[in-house]
């Protein structure tokens, strides 16, 4: 362990001026790239699928919907021509595959396949026991293995083109407040990416994560919560335990939340677009406000019972 302090020491010297040198470096040159991007009906998908088309990239936008409301205003305000609408559902393997097939046929041959995002997410509030196993189910498929069964697919391609993935993880990766069940989730592809970043480098594939704060009133990812709905949907060993005030209680408390969240979504693109055209772009793009920021230090510095504290302190209230 000791062996290795020059090292760690060196490498932190020359951080400085490692960033010094990334801020100089020009970006990438879009045209004749294409990018894939999941969960594009609205929210940073659908975003970032008009912003990489305004900067000259060929975009394949996936869409759960792909008649919806959603992509049909995408194809609209990206007219025709480098920006395809597609239907991929990240939970069906057959869809992945045909997305695949799609981006195959219609690569740009001066720069191929560049990036894959995996953006795709569903949220939802509720304590540990409240949830079925069903909703767990549901939520790791689409968080989690939708993510991994896109890169897994995509991976030759992104190989042969040396390009980028970049993955939608969240603050809350570090810590619960009333939805554990997407905490579980980011906490787990951000591992998966690590161990992808790592192995990714001996091919100039570059692996990044984005990390947003709380921006539920830019997506639809989360809508507001119905104490009604949660009650009626809970076990009658759950009923048994807590009571329709406490459940009230805990959704006005997670609707509060809901209600402060940022509407400029795109300063979370904007990281985004960094992390597939930057020539050095971050492992980690944490896009938050100060205090999210540092709940996030707290939580990676302070023993478990200090970050216990804040959180507990921050839901009696």
């Amino acid at each position: 362990m000791w062996a290795t302090a020059p090292l760690l020491l060196l490498l932190l010297l020359l951080l400085p001026l490692a960033r010094l040198w990334r801020r100089g470096a020009a970006p990438l040159e879009p045209a004749g790239r294409a990018v894939l991007i999941t969960g594009c009906d609205s929210g940073f998908g659908h975003l970032l699928a008009l912003r990489l088309h305004r900067l000259g990239f060929t975009v394949f936008a996936g869409c759960l919907s792909p008649g919806g409301e959603g992509a049909q205003r995408l194809q609209r305000e990206a007219g025709t021509g480098r920006l395809r609408v597609l239907r991929l559902d990240v939970t069906r393997a057959r869809d992945v595959l045909a997305a695949k097939e799609l981006v195959l046929s219609h690569l740009p041959e001066r720069g191929g396949f560049w990036g894959l995002v995996n953006n795709a997410g569903i949220s939802t509030f509720g304590e540990t026991g409240w949830l079925s196993m069903e909703k767990y189910e549901k939520f790791a498929d689409v968080n989690l293995l939708g993510s991994i069964r896109t890169t897994l697919a995509f991976l030759p391609l992104l190989r042969e083109y040396k390009g980028r993935i970049v993955f939608m993880s969240s603050i809350i990766a570090y810590f619960a407040l009333g939805n554990g069940i997407y905490s579980m989730t980011k906490a787990a592809i951000e591992k998966f990416c690590d161990a992808l970043r790592l192995e990714m480098k001996k091919f100039g594939v570059q692996v990044c994560i984005i990390q947003p704060g709380n921006y539920a009133r830019s997506t639809k990812i989360q809508p507001p919560v119905s104490a009604e709905e949660i009650w009626n949907e809970l076990s009658e060993e759950e009923k048994a335990v807590y009571n329709k005030e406490y459940v009230q209680e805990r959704a006005n408390f997670f609707n509060r939340i809901l209600s402060e969240g940022s509407t400029n979504g795109n300063e979370v693109v904007d990281a985004m677009v960094d992390a597939l055209t930057s020539p050095t772009p971050k492992a980690r793009y944490m896009v938050a406000k100060l205090k999210e920021k540092a709940l996030v230090f707290v939580c990676a510095l302070f023993p478990t019972v200090v970050m216990d504290c804040v959180l507990s302190y921050a839901l009696s209230k």
